[in-house]
């Protein structure tokens, strides 16, 4: 298959994690990162300076990742964003967020096949990340969407679904301000789910799509430490915080293989019986 070969093909694949658990090795071997030095010097964010934050205008495409829509309208990627690249969001990716090469290797090119689109020569909008028809990048049951089939923009974060998830915060940081925490998100989570399947007679899941969708959500945890006051601006107006960088300081950046260790706790705390146990208890006479 060469150069056309799928992320879902067993070799690359294969070859991929391979690469991911040697960076994993590395990173456990080498030193961290120095604070403010995460962010490479040639990169926008270095030394904790973004470039100008301007709002999406009319005509600009946007995805329903917060993530890069923020790397938009800071102008990192084309401010309309569109006509990106496959190889350029993997390389911005990787200087923006410490993502390790193999990680911004694999999602990109992902991406790309289930857009039917060459990695290594065609360009995208961001919006077309929102094709639903595979669940996948865009997907039911999102943190600061509604549903695609209830809400068909999906380039625009939903507040009040945003305040809810930040509503349920129950840690705190070294500074004393609220922080997201693993039991925090999976009860979200657990929520937002429960929530879709009552309100979206087109919803659909299935494990792959729960556990993408878990992960884009620990992305919170990791690159952010579930600092409400980070996650804020960057869920609310898709903006980098002032004077912020990635919370993760491995030299050779985020695995999947580090990543995981945050991403099936969060999972496997999700609980959607029980979130409908308790309403249903809320609902009854005797709690009225």
């Amino acid at each position: 298959m060469g150069i056309a070969q799928k992320v879902t093909d067993p070799f690359l694949k294969l070859s991929v994690f391979g690469w991911d658990f040697g960076l994993f090795i590395l990173n456990i071997l080498t030193p961290d990162l120095k604070p403010g030095q995460v962010i490479p010097a040639h990169a926008a964010g270095h030394n904790l300076t973004w470039p100008e934050y301007v709002a999406p205008r009319d005509g600009d495409s946007r995805s329903a990742c917060p993530m890069l829509n923020a790397m938009a309208n800071h102008g990192i990627l084309p401010h309309d964003g569109k006509n990106i690249t496959f190889k350029e969001l993997t390389t911005k990716v990787r200087e923006t967020f410490n993502f390790a090469s193999s990680f911004c290797f694999f999602v990109p090119k992902f991406a790309a096949d289930f857009l039917e689109r060459s990695y290594w020569s065609d360009k995208f909008d961001l919006a077309e990340l929102n094709m639903h028809a595979q669940n996948a990048i865009e997907h039911d049951g999102s943190l600061t969407r509604h549903d695609v089939a209830l809400v068909p923009d999906q380039g625009k974060p939903d507040l009040q679904l945003v305040d809810e998830l930040l509503k349920e915060a129950t840690g705190t940081m070294p500074d004393s301000s609220p922080r997201l925490t693993i039991p925090d998100l999976s009860r979200a989570l657990s929520k937002r789910r429960y929530h879709a399947r009552k309100t979206n007679k087109e919803y659909s899941e299935s494990f792959f799509h729960n556990f993408f969708g878990s992960s884009n959500s620990a992305t919170m945890l990791t690159l952010f430490a579930g600092s409400i006051t980070d996650l804020r601006p960057m869920l609310i107006e898709e903006k980098f915080p002032e004077h912020w960088e990635p919370a993760v300081r491995d030299r050779y950046g985020l695995t999947m293989a580090k990543f995981n260790s945050t991403v099936i706790p969060v999972e496997r705390g999700i609980d959607t019986k029980k979130i409908e146990q308790e309403e249903a208890a809320q609902n009854s006479p005797s709690a009225l």
